[in-house]
């Protein structure tokens, strides 16, 4: 079965009309997710939290889609 990883990640931007970290060394990393449901409910929390701010952005990173699902992975890559 293949893992659906999602990683939840927000900070403050320099122009909330642009996706630009105000400051990358401070960016708040909220979790990885073994399923988009559980990442979004994450990210909600922590855009909620935050709403007050509008600087502030959450994104959820499909991390499954950053591989080529099709190419063999090496031995070390396999953990499953």
């Amino acid at each position: 079965m293949t893992q659906r990883l999602h990683l939840v990640f927000g900070g403050e931007l320099v122009d909330p009309s642009k996706n630009v970290f105000k400051d990358v060394d401070d960016i708040d990393i909220v979790g990885m997710f073994p399923n988009y449901d559980a990442a979004y409910n994450a990210w909600k929390g922590a855009a909620q939290r935050t709403v007050d701010n509008a600087h502030m952005r959450y994104y959820i990173a499909h991390i499954h889609r950053l591989r080529d699902e099709e190419t063999a992975a090496s031995s070390t890559e396999e953990l499953g």
